[in-house]
């Protein structure tokens, strides 16, 4: 027996609505879909496989104004929460974000994994009031100063932690089509040489990656082809499942049996357990110990001794 994962419900209720805001936030923050997307637009994360980037991802992390959804059963079948989207500082506004989260790399070892700090942006148009970039590094650079107090305190600058803003945006006009741009600070040496090392200034990154569907072009396997098909107003569920699957590798299904085996065998676990706890507990009654030495030695309360020698 096999069932439909969170993604493939979301996609399918979304149906011709996928770019409305309500439903494209809750698209974008599948774990499938954001390690895809950092994966393909985000150089650090290049080299690395799908499944380790997926569980990379923080798990506390939020999608903004989305309600709770009935989680899947696998790391991969689930969306991200957690993490406040909105950002207030005194005298400086408020920010909403659409996806804000955290994620790793690995270091030479677990005490030097490096944490990046991100947000995911989707945009139905390109051309608006202002310019994509502009508001881009905005966030960017609020991202970064909200880490003082959080990230570093006082003067360890050091410690500030990278921050990257991405934003898709849906229907680009045909002169841009599918296109991508990043916008980083870079280092150039104008008298002289002043030595440092790049992880000390590559703190703000801003990623625009632009999407249009009919421009005709074969996009299978790309970054690009992969989100106009996720994003697409057109193409129906049924297809839109075959090509992500097909193409792009994405699990829209899994083994229900399975779940339920594991979900039996953690049940037995669980009363085994039990079981033997209340053995332990009988045990050392007999014994003559009091109910706090049995409560320490079997690491629970008082109460719950009590509970268990009232049966």
């Amino acid at each position: 027996m096999k069932e439909k994962t969170w993604l493939y419900r979301v996609l399918s209720a979304a149906g011709s609505k996928t770019q409305y805001d309500e439903y494209v936030k809750r698209i974008l923050g599948s774990r499938q879909v954001l390690a895809r997307i950092l994966k393909g637009a985000v150089p650090e994360y290049s080299r690395y496989s799908i499944d380790e980037i997926i569980q990379w991802i923080e798990p506390d992390i939020e999608i903004a104004d989305t309600p709770p959804q009935p989680g899947g059963k696998n790391n991969f079948d689930t969306r991200i929460t957690g993490e406040n989207t909105e950002s207030k500082i005194p005298g400086e506004g408020t920010i909403n974000y659409d996806i804000r989260f955290r994620a790793f790399l690995p270091g030479n070892n677990e005490t030097e994994k490096i944490k990046l700090l991100l947000n995911v942006e989707a945009q139905k148009n390109f051309y608006l009031k202002y310019h994509i970039v502009t508001r881009g590094i905005f966030y960017g650079a609020r991202m970064l100063s909200e880490q003082l107090n959080s990230e570093f305190t006082d003067s360890d600058y050091d410690e500030l932690k990278k921050v990257c803003s991405i934003w898709i945006c849906m229907n680009s006009p045909l002169h841009i089509g599918n296109a991508m741009s990043e916008y980083r600070i870079s280092k150039q040496d104008i008298i002289g040489y002043i030595p440092e090392q790049k992880r000390c200034y590559d703190k703000l990154s801003v990623i625009i990656i632009c999407l249009n569907e009919t421009d005709g072009k074969d996009l299978r396997g790309s970054l690009h082809g992969f989100l106009n098909t996720l994003l697409s107003p057109y193409m129906d569920i049924n297809k839109k499942e075959e090509i992500l699957t097909r193409d792009y590798g994405m699990i829209m299904e899994y083994e229900l049996e399975k779940e339920l085996r594991q979900m039996c065998n953690l049940s037995e676990a669980i009363e085994e357990n039990a079981i033997y706890l209340v053995k332990k507990v009988l045990s050392f009654s007999a014994e003559g110990m009091s109910d706090a030495e049995i409560a320490e030695i079997c690491g629970i309360t008082e109460e719950k001794v009590q509970k268990i020698l009232e049966v």
